[in-house]
């Protein structure tokens, strides 16, 4: 099958599952694929052009627009949606259904309460975070973490750094990426907490992925609390 993945984690899932796209996003992190763009501004034309049988994107990562154009052109496009890893069963049963591979075993334990209380960002000018109904945030929830951006009614929403110091948080998990946080930014941060660098793959990126950064990011919460 020639699957075009528009999303890093499908790109990285499939390979894992012995289904090699024939093009992905230039965020997938495989070089040795054809790049269509980005997440947020593929190539549409270039995507057509391969002849795929079908092409996988996430409603959370890409635009409507773009799933929209390359339907109209008569592309089969899948159009995942995991905002949460409570469904992330269901998301992979949908993305193996599509590609012609048996159903992976997904079977996810989540971990009592800890009482650590964290603030993610994602951005700077202006700070972002994530709020409840977001992947990473359900991700730190199946940890034991309470994020304190969960009440938010934006899955992204903006801060100031006065209103995450007001919401004390025991620490600031900084993600390796969407944004490149420096040394002087976790200076900034850590006016609010404590500042603990994460990678930003395992809290973002999901499929194949999720058990290891599950306990890879599961020991520093436990390094953390032990504190």
């Amino acid at each position: 099958m020639r699957v075009v993945s528009v999303v890093p984690s499908v790109t990285e899932t499939l390979a894992a599952w012995g289904v090699e796209p024939i093009a992905c996003t230039r965020y997938c992190e495989r070089p040795d694929l054809v790049h269509i763009g980005g997440t947020k501004n593929p190539d549409i034309d270039a995507i057509v052009n391969l002849g795929p049988d079908l092409v996988v994107m996430d409603v959370e990562e890409n635009r409507r627009e773009d799933a929209e154009a390359l339907t109209a052109t008569g592309c089969e496009v899948l159009a995942l949606h995991v905002n949460s890893i409570e469904g992330l069963p269901a998301q992979l049963a949908r993305l193996a259904e599509a590609v012609g591979v048996p159903p992976p075993a997904c079977t996810l334990t989540a971990r009592p309460a800890t009482g650590l209380r964290a603030v993610v960002p994602i951005w700077r000018r202006p700070w972002m975070t994530v709020g409840a109904t977001t992947y990473g945030s359900s991700l730190l929830a199946f940890l034991g973490v309470e994020n304190v951006a969960a009440s938010a009614p934006r899955p992204y929403p903006e801060f100031t750094i006065d209103e995450m110091r007001a919401e004390h948080p025991d620490v600031v998990l900084v993600p390796s990426e969407p944004y490149e946080f420096t040394d002087p930014h976790l200076a900034e941060l850590a006016v609010i907490a404590p500042t603990v660098r994460i990678d930003g793959q395992d809290l973002f990126w999901w499929g194949a992925r999720t058990p290891g950064a599950l306990r890879r990011l599961g020991q520093i919460v436990d390094e953390l609390v032990t504190r």
